[in-house]
């Protein structure tokens, strides 16, 4: 049988435009994995385990919020929550790997479709380096050729962002290639943008291992540069923003954006 999960090997890059100019780009890769294929890849590769040690594995505990219930559930219940019924349709988790025992996710993205194959919603979860993580949850429209969605910042990220922003996501579905761009706005000016692009390949130890040899230990290489560009930000003037208290709420409702276009570019 044919693997519906699959691996994308790419870049992220960071821009910010205000109030100081900064700019870094790296090279990562991520996994597209079917919920409904995990519990059997295993025994299909044998680099990648399910929570279990391995070069690179999936624990339920990474993802979602940490808890015992089955990601499937809990995406199910958020999805609920905003009047979305996938009946049964399947769901996949766009994220990184844990490597070696190591894992940090900025953002992973779940892309949730009805059984008719239509994409329906994404979640997009976005993880802190605090360990806390949040939902950002919204509907699809069948009918757009690229994907854009907006709501506002309630969940500390950055401790040189403020929390009055608000972000804005565009996307295509993921194919052969893939690309998302986010963007956080505040007083009606962007402040910082972001892209990822990355094109598909089989999931196979193959490919999961040249993955490895070409990009070494990228969860680990994320939270490194997280902290090195944190670095450099400060030497530029940039102060920390004492963090907020948390929300007790860990999903936010997002909106099918406005300014709906038929392509997607990533810069």
């Amino acid at each position: 049988m044919t693997l519906r999960s699959c691996l994308y090997r790419g870049s992220v890059m960071h821009r910010r435009l205000r109030p100081t100019s900064h700019r870094f780009r790296y090279r990562a890769f991520w996994l597209l994995l079917d919920l409904d294929e995990i519990p059997a890849l295993p025994a299909r590769l044998r680099l990648l385990s399910h929570n279990r040690f391995n070069l690179f594995a999936l624990y339920d505990s990474d993802h979602g919020d940490g808890s015992a219930t089955p990601l499937r559930a809990q995406i199910e219940r958020q999805l609920g929550q905003a009047g979305i019924d996938l009946a049964g349709g399947p769901i996949r988790l766009f994220c990184m790997p844990r490597t070696l025992g190591y894992d940090f996710n900025p953002l992973s993205l779940y892309f949730c479709y009805r059984d008719s194959n239509q994409l329906a919603a994404i979640v997009y979860q976005v993880h802190n380096t605090f360990g806390e993580r949040h939902a950002y949850v919204a509907a699809v429209d069948a009918h757009d050729a690229s994907i854009r969605h907006d709501c506002n910042k309630t969940f500390h990220v950055s401790p040189f962002m403020a929390m009055n922003q608000s972000y804005h996501f565009r996307l295509n579905r993921p194919d052969e290639h893939f690309a998302l761009g986010i963007s956080a706005s505040e007083g009606g000016e962007t402040m910082l943008s972001a892209c990822l692009a990355a094109s598909r390949q089989s999931l196979s130890d193959r490919t999961l291992l040249g993955s490895f040899l070409a990009i070494p230990l990228v969860t680990a290489k994320v939270i490194l540069a997280i902290h090195w560009e944190a670095a450099r930000l400060w030497l530029k003037g940039m102060r920390i923003r004492e963090r907020p208290k948390r929300s007790a709420n860990g999903m936010t409702l997002a909106t099918r954006s406005s300014k709906q276009r038929t392509d997607l570019h990533a810069h």
